[in-house]
C-alpha cells in the first residue's frame, strides 16, 4: 500500500509568500511611523499587531505547513514580526515622551500663587454601585461580596467553564504566580454567586457588585479593571418570566419611566437558556428605527442597546454548589457599571472614569 503524498509545493501551502510578508510588514511599519499620538497609535497596533492582523493569522498558520516548509516559513514571519514589534516600541517611546512633555507644557503650577483648596468628590461608579444595592435590597435581596483573588475553581469549574473555554487562556486572564497556583484576579462577580450557593441556604436573593479584572488594553471602551454587578435568585419554582420582571424593574430605577429590556437568545455556559439583555435607547426611545430623518447615533437608529447577560442558572451549576436542580430553579443577570454609567449619563470614554481627576467625579454632585 503506497503512503500519502509527500510531494507538497510550498509555494502552495505558505500562509504568506515572501514579498506578502515584506509588503505587511512595510504596511504596519509605515503605519507606526505615521501615527501622531497615541490613539492613532494604539489603533495602528491592533491592525498589524492583534490577534487578527494578517501577520499573526499567517504565524497560526505555520503549523499546517508539511514539515519541509515550517522552518522557512516560520523564520520569515518571525523576522517581519520582530521588525513590526521593534517599529511599535520605537513609536511608542517617542509619542509617550511627547505626550508628556505637552502634558508638562500644558498643566504648569505657579507655586507661588495663593493656594486655593478645592473639595473631593466621591467617584460616580462608587455613586451607582451604592444606587443599585438600593434598588435591590429594597425588594429585600442581600448584598453579596467576595475576594477578588480567587480560586479558578469558583471562577470557572463551578461556573459550567470548560477546561478548554477561551476565558482560561492567559491573553484573557490574570493568573496568579507562581504558575499553577489554581488562582486567578476573578474575571467577573459570578465567583460571589456560586460562594452564596456554597454557603446560603435557597432561598437565595443576592446582588453582587464589586471589582473584577481582564487583560483588556485601555482604550475609550475597555479597561483591564473595570466593576460589574450581577444578580442571583435561586427558589422554587423561578422562571424566565421572573428574570424579565427584575430586569424590567431594574431598568425602571436606573433609567427612568418609559424604557424597557428585551432578552435577546446567547450562549454563556453557567446560564441555560441564555440572553443578553438590551436596552431601549434612552435618547431616541426606539423612534429612529426605519425613520432616515431623525437618525440616532447612540443606537445605531437600531432601537435597542446591548446592556448585559442573563439567564435561567445552568442545572450544572446548582449541582457543582450543591443545590438540588430538581427542587430548585432560579436566575443570573450581569452588567457593567461603567457601561450602565456611559448609557445613563452620556460618558463617552471609559478612560475619563480611570484618571482619578476630580473634576470628572465633581459633575455627579456628592462632594465631600
Amino acid at each position: 500500500m503506497s503512503g500519502p503524498n509527500k510531494n507538497y509545493d510550498p509555494v502552495e501551502v505558505t500562509p504568506l509568500h515572501a514579498d506578502e510578508v515584506e509588503r505587511t510588514r512595510d504596511e504596519a511599519l509605515d503605519a507606526f511611523r505615521t501615527a501622531a499620538d497615541l490613539s492613532a497609535l494604539q489603533e495602528a497596533k491592533l491592525a498589524h499587531l492583534g490577534e487578527r492582523s494578517p501577520i499573526a493569522l499567517a504565524n497560526r498558520e505555520i503549523g499546517a505547513l508539511p514539515p519541509q516548509a515550517r522552518k522557512e516559513a516560520g523564520q520569515r514571519i518571525g523576522s517581519a514580526r520582530k521588525a513590526i514589534n521593534e517599529a511599535y516600541a520605537a513609536r511608542l517611546a517617542v509619542l509617550e515622551a511627547e505626550h508628556e512633555e505637552r502634558m508638562l507644557a500644558t498643566e504648569q503650577v505657579d507655586v507661588t500663587l495663593p493656594s486655593s483648596l478645592l473639595p473631593g468628590a466621591r467617584h460616580p461608579l462608587s455613586l451607582i454601585s451604592e444606587q443599585i444595592a438600593d434598588v435591590f435590597t429594597a425588594l429585600g435581596w442581600d448584598v453579596a461580596e467576595g475576594p477578588e483573588v480567587e480560586a479558578e475553581w469558583l471562577n470557572f469549574d463551578a461556573l459550567n467553564f470548560q477546561p478548554d473555554h477561551p476565558a482560561r487562556q492567559m491573553q484573557d486572564t490574570f493568573f496568579v504566580e507562581p504558575a499553577g497556583s489554581g488562582t486567578v484576579l476573578r474575571t467577573h462577580t459570578s465567583p460571589v454567586q456560586a460562594r452564596s450557593m456554597l454557603t446560603r441556604t435557597p432561598p437565595i436573593y443576592v446582588i453582587c457588585p464589586g471589582r473584577v479584572f481582564r487583560t483588556d488594553e485601555l482604550d475609550a471602551t475597555h479597561t483591564p479593571v473595570f466593576y460589574q454587578v450581577e444578580g442571583l435568585v435561586v427558589d422554587e419554582g423561578i422562571t424566565l418570566a421572573h428574570l424579565k420582571g427584575t430586569l424590567d424593574h431594574f431598568v425602571v430605577s436606573m433609567f427612568g419611566e418609559g424604557l424597557e429590556a428585551r432578552l435577546r437568545p446567547n450562549f454563556f455556559p453557567f446560564t441555560e437558556p441564555s440572553a443578553e439583555v438590551d436596552l431601549k435607547c434612552f435618547v431616541c426611545r426606539g423612534a429612529s428605527v426605519g425613520n432616515p430623518d431623525r437618525p440616532c447615533r447612540t443606537c445605531g437608529s437600531e432601537g435597542w442597546i446591548e446592556w448585559g447577560g442573563c439567564g435561567v442558572v445552568n442545572p450544572r451549576v446548582l449541582q457543582a454548589c450543591g443545590i438540588d436542580p430538581e427542587r430548585y430553579s432560579g436566575f443570573a443577570f450581569g452588567m457593567g457599571l461603567e457601561r450602565t454609567l456611559m448609557f445613563r449619563n452620556g460618558v463617552e470614554d471609559m478612560r475619563d472614569m480611570v484618571e482619578g481627576d476630580v473634576r470628572f467625579s465633581r459633575q455627579f454632585g456628592m462632594e465631600i
